[in-house]
């Protein structure tokens, strides 16, 4: 069923600064003088490293293995005969996802004390099985519905968590936005489209900010959305929504059906963008003239979780 490894890694933070300073010894210099801890540095590359070399074990299984560094994933072609193994943040996971296909991803957390992983269910100490069980398919399997933003000529991107719609910087962003039979034209500070497993993360902050200032108004504080992470619906909220002669703020949150989809027509003749899991370098143009249509995609990402 599966004849190749992918095992997809990431720089630590502090093989990043020696390639920013050339030399550890000059990287320990500006982090001293700088108030930062360079033990802690020290420490959670010694982790990782450990971690990786267990991993490097647990893939040893008689398949060919490719390790991948992060920076890689998006020129990378997944093929359907690899099993993906993700060593990392929780954010790597989210970003490899999008990439990956239909293909099973393994979330291995390097460094348990440091992070939550709930995108990381498993140790590195239990690679080795878990590797086994997948390759032979026993493995237990969470089908994750991904969001989709696509332009009329024909760009796609993907997200895991959760697509931002908007302008690059801090200037108001210019649309006009269509719901099923609504439609207007709206300034603001972008919207943000959420997967199920992204309701708990930017968007649960943005209901915390309507609800903290609706009870500050005097109004009920109300609560938040949250999606199981295979519910084909997402979530879209509209930042900071202006009201003026020219824009509108009649459509501002809402569920996107499995069957529907969010329509958006760029009004800003530079710096539109989307992009998708708080990923600003991976995104798409969205300038005067450009389509969009927001929606779950019809591919899902598929991660291996423990049985029990």
């Amino acid at each position: 069923m599966y004849e190749r490894l992918v095992v997809v890694t990431r720089k630590t933070r502090l093989e990043e600064l020696v390639e920013r300073f050339n030399t550890r010894g000059q990287a320990h210099f500006y982090l001293e003088h700088a108030g930062g801890d360079f033990a802690d540095y020290d420490e959670e590359h010694g982790v990782y490293r450990r971690s990786l070399d267990q991993v490097r074990h647990a893939v040893s299984l008689g398949l060919p293995c490719q390790f991948l560094d992060r920076s890689l994933v998006p020129t990378y072609t997944f093929d359907r005969s690899e099993v993906v193994v993700v060593l990392g943040q929780d954010g790597l996971v989210a970003n490899v996802a999008k990439y990956a296909g239909g293909q099973p991803i393994i979330g291995i957390n390097p460094d348990p004390s440091r992070f939550d992983g709930v995108l990381l269910p498993f140790g590195a100490s239990a690679a080795r099985r878990v590797v086994a069980e997948t390759l032979s398919g026993r493995a237990h399997l969470r089908s994750i519905t991904l969001a989709e933003a696509t332009l009329a000529d024909g760009q796609r991107l993907l997200a895991f968590n959760d697509l931002f719609i908007g302008a690059r910087t801090h200037v108001s962003a210019r649309y006009r936005i269509r719901m099923g039979s609504k439609s207007e034209a709206q300034s603001s500070s972008g919207i943000i489209v959420a997967t199920g497993a992204g309701s708990t993360g930017w968007m649960s902050s943005i209901f915390n900010m309507a609800a903290g200032v609706t009870a500050f108004a005097g109004g009920s504080r109300g609560g938040s959305v949250r999606l199981d992470w295979e519910d084909r619906r997402l979530i879209y909220a509209v930042r900071e929504p202006f009201v003026s002669r020219h824009s509108a703020a009649g459509i501002v949150a809402g569920l996107i059906g499995p069957e529907d989809h969010l329509e958006l027509e760029s009004l800003m003749p530079s710096g539109g963008v989307i992009f998708s899991d708080g990923i600003e370098a991976d995104f798409l143009e969205f300038n005067s003239g450009a389509l969009g249509r927001i929606r779950a995609s019809a591919q899902r990402a598929h991660l291996v979780v423990p049985s029990d």
